[in-house]
């Protein structure tokens, strides 16, 4: 009975150790696309921004961005600071409340050269009631949630 007791032990670690390593690598098999797939090149080079596609792509920080073009891809990887969009993609209005919200790529403003986003039309009228208190807010409060799951806030 002691040997069925140890054996069993000895089976459960193992396979505990096995559904953890499992997990962690399964974590790291997710593809995250940056700013839903829109091309964060295209907001200060184009009228609109444009759709990026699976064919120019370019990985910073873990994000994968798309891009419409190869000079679009390009322009990025030389200088990839002035095109991600401020706090990770997420809603600017919200981080200046403390929360993440997702941004709409379509709902955006380019200030001093940095992309922000927005949950929606309506809160993005709140956010440009005052721009850059928001932002100053904002930058304070996303050192602080940044690392933060937005379940979380």
């Amino acid at each position: 009975m002691k040997h069925i007791k140890t054996l069993f032990a000895l089976l459960l670690a193992t396979g505990l150790s096995f559904a953890s390593l499992t997990a962690s690598a399964a974590s790291d098999s997710h593809s995250l696309t940056g700013v839903s797939g829109y091309d964060v090149v295209s907001y200060q080079n184009a009228k609109k921004p444009l759709r990026g596609n699976g064919n120019y792509v370019a990985v910073h920080d873990g994000v994968n961005y798309l891009f419409a073009n190869a000079d679009n891809q390009k322009t990025f990887e030389a200088n990839p600071a002035k095109y991600v969009p401020a706090y990770g993609g997420y809603c600017a209005f919200g981080a200046s409340v403390g929360k993440k919200f997702i941004g709409d790529p379509e709902v955006w403003r380019i200030v001093d050269g940095k992309l922000y986003l927005n949950l929606d039309a309506g809160i993005q009228v709140q956010w440009l009631k005052d721009v850059p208190g928001r932002i100053k807010t904002a930058d304070a409060n996303w050192s602080k949630i940044k690392n933060t799951p937005a379940s979380e806030l």
